[in-house]
């Protein structure tokens, strides 16, 4: 078996070619990847329902303001019987101190996390790269992960999903900032 050691070595595991199509004209980076092999009807058609909707989509944080909780309010399912877990703050770089600081900013600002004074739980920050070099904070739950009691409703399995889409004439993929 031949092991790949280089991004580059890699084969092309894209299906079929795709089109980045600009929603406005005048923010061109602000793109979505259509089907190259639609029929021109199909793509203007599919392209102008974008453009319309193009309210609907968030390609920054800032166009992702919090929820209400009016709105959606999440609890998670802990076991009250685990003890509580406040993790040893970690001491960080100074470049990674910047890059938690700027992170819990912006989601501070979005109101998508708010400030908490006295927590039961405390997690520390993690900081990874990502593969443009950017860096990626994220946060280490696996002591809440342990004591989140387990769902008995599962995810469905992947060649389960895949089968459901059968016989649709449109698939469409989410996938968050990179």
């Amino acid at each position: 078996m031949k092991q790949i050691e280089d991004e580059s070595d890699r084969p092309d595991t894209t299906v079929e070619e795709l089109v980045a199509v600009p929603l406005k004209t005048s923010e061109l980076e602000k793109t979505v990847l259509v089907r190259a092999l639609l029929s021109g009807s199909e793509r203007n058609s599919l392209v102008e329902f974008l453009r319309q909707n193009r309210d609907m989509f968030a390609w920054s944080h800032n166009d992702m303001p919090g929820i209400k909780p009016e709105h959606a309010c999440h609890r998670l399912n802990i076991d009250p019987n685990y003890p509580l877990v406040r993790q040893k703050p970690r001491r960080f770089a100074p470049e990674k101190n910047r890059a938690i600081n700027k992170e819990v900013e912006k989601l501070l600002k979005n109101d998508l996390i708010m400030e908490c004074t006295y927590p039961h739980w405390v997690s520390n920050p993690v900081v990874v790269k990502k593969k443009n070099e950017d860096d990626r904070t994220c946060i280490d739950f696996t002591n809440l992960n342990k004591a989140c009691l387990k769902d008995s409703f599962p995810l469905p399995k992947i060649d389960q999903m895949v089968d459901a889409t059968t016989g649709f004439a449109r698939m469409s993929f989410l996938d968050a900032y990179s």
